[in-house]
């Protein structure tokens, strides 16, 4: 009798195996690795907050702390962090961050791009030029400093007020005198083959951003046939200010994933 129940109770695992196998994929997210890439004038403790929700939630998260030094030396800093990925990775760069991505990006490890209030620019351009289409605050003033060894920093007094005026005054004080000087010849650096144009890409806008102009992060998501998304009175520093949303976001683009085939090669979006 004993033997017939083990046989009865093996010939139900059996037929159940396939089922609970499944159901364990489906809960796993097809891509679980995300990279993160800061932009200028910063560096990769800004995303605490975002690095939490997304660990919670089971990814695994690496943060590229790029020396800001130069263009090239930013995109093989990034580089570095994607051979280290164990599969296929999500992307994703806030500001300056948007155009070291979009070179580097071209990886055969990234399957997604997001931006982040961020630069994205096609090939031939750079962001500089870009930044001339539509004007920001931060561009039209005077808060923009340079060293005399041809670095770009912003003056601690007007930090808050173009870069993170969604932050505490306490908090923006600290960022300001902690900012990292980056390169000034990085935001004239021209790409030369655009990530975005062979893979699916999101953007997140920052409503009151008045360090890149909030048109010219709509115009690049429209170019770009971008999934975008709009944050409402944020500003440059969304990612800080606003981590949820901007984790929910680099989520939703994991679930898209999860829900395409993924034998399919990227496209051209030409």
């Amino acid at each position: 009798m004993f033997g017939s129940i083990r046989r009865i109770g093996l010939k139900h695992l059996i037929w159940f195996a396939p089922l609970i196998v499944n159901a364990i994929k489906a809960q796993t997210p097809a891509v679980r690795n995300i990279v993160l890439v800061h932009g200028a004038w910063a560096d990769g403790s800004g995303w605490k907050g975002v690095y939490d929700l997304l660990v919670k939630d089971g990814y695994h998260v690496s943060i590229v702390q790029e020396p800001e030094t130069s263009f090239h030396e930013d995109i093989e800093a990034t580089k570095r962090v994607l051979a280290q990925q164990d599969g296929m990775c999500i992307l994703v760069a806030h500001s300056y961050g948007g155009a070291v991505i979009t070179e580097a990006g071209n990886d055969r490890s990234v399957a997604e791009l997001v931006y982040i209030a961020a630069h994205m620019p096609d090939a031939g351009e750079n962001e500089s030029d870009d930044g001339k289409r539509f004007p920001s605050d931060l561009s039209k003033s005077a808060a923009i400093k340079k060293t005399a060894d041809g670095f770009t920093y912003l003056d601690p007094e007007q930090f808050h007020q173009y870069f993170a005026a969604d932050l505490s005054a306490e908090q923006a004080a600290f960022m300001a005198r902690s900012q990292v000087p980056t390169f000034a010849e990085n935001f004239k650096a021209v790409i030369t083959t655009a990530a975005w144009r062979s893979r699916p890409s999101w953007m997140l806008v920052a409503g009151a951003d008045r360090t890149i102009n909030p048109d010219l992060e709509r115009w690049y998501a429209k170019r770009a046939h971008s999934h975008m998304v709009e944050v409402p009175g944020a500003s440059h520093a969304v990612y800080i200010s606003h981590p949820k949303e901007v984790a929910a976001l680099i989520e939703e683009a994991a679930s898209m994933l999860d829900r395409k085939s993924r034998g399919s090669a990227p496209r051209d979006k030409r």
